[in-house]
């Protein structure tokens, strides 16, 4: 079975959006989160995130030419870590949050229906 290039191509751009958001995340935490409308920032959360999207964004660019193994398995974990964030940003929308949390949210459910 190939893997269809269409997937390799959603793999580089999982690494570049994950990139763009988690590069700031790490450098300039409280910056970055006040440019969304978020007045309350806690860093090492705030870090942790970042490393995550750069974690897992640059996994999906080192295994983009890899077997279907490797792709099956890495799917596996962006299924469930983005349900799982879906779930924690409906949670967070319910409590009250900025209006870019909703972007963040349809980001989140693209990644996970793709």
């Amino acid at each position: 079975m190939n893997i269809p290039q269409s997937l390799r191509i959603w793999f580089i751009i999982h690494f570049i959006v994950d990139f763009i958001f988690g590069i700031p995340l790490i450098l300039f935490p409280a910056s970055t989160l006040s440019l969304f409308g978020f007045e309350a920032v806690e860093l090492l959360t705030t870090r942790l995130v970042g490393a995550a999207l750069l974690g897992i964004g640059g996994v999906s660019f080192i295994v983009r030419n890899e077997s279907i193994a490797v792709f099956r398995s890495l799917l596996k974990l962006k299924v469930i870590w983005s349900v799982s964030a879906i779930v924690g940003i409906l949670l967070t929308l319910y409590s009250g949050a900025p209006v870019f949390t909703w972007v963040v949210l349809g980001i989140f459910v693209v990644f996970s229906v793709v």
